[in-house]
């Protein structure tokens, strides 16, 4: 899958969780959700982008959930 496609997803996600108002429940929903629905390959693909890139328009929600490994299912 295309790194834009990742991209795009992954904003969709943080989007979504962003109505959460409680922070941690929202950063723990987005690491849910990438556990549970992304293969461990789309999860080290997002990541690696996002090292290379950490000025990128990603979700904030999504590079918090980042932030912690997420490999673990």
């Amino acid at each position: 899958m295309s790194i834009d496609n990742l991209v795009k997803m992954a904003n969709q996600i943080g989007q979504y969780f962003a109505s959460e108002p409680d922070r941690e429940l929202a950063v723990s929903g987005v690491r849910q959700h990438l556990r549970s629905f992304w293969t461990p390959a789309m999860r080290r693909e997002l990541a690696a982008w996002l090292a290379q890139h950490p000025d990128a328009d990603l979700h904030p929600l999504v590079q918090q959930a980042l932030a912690e490994p997420v490999e673990s299912a």
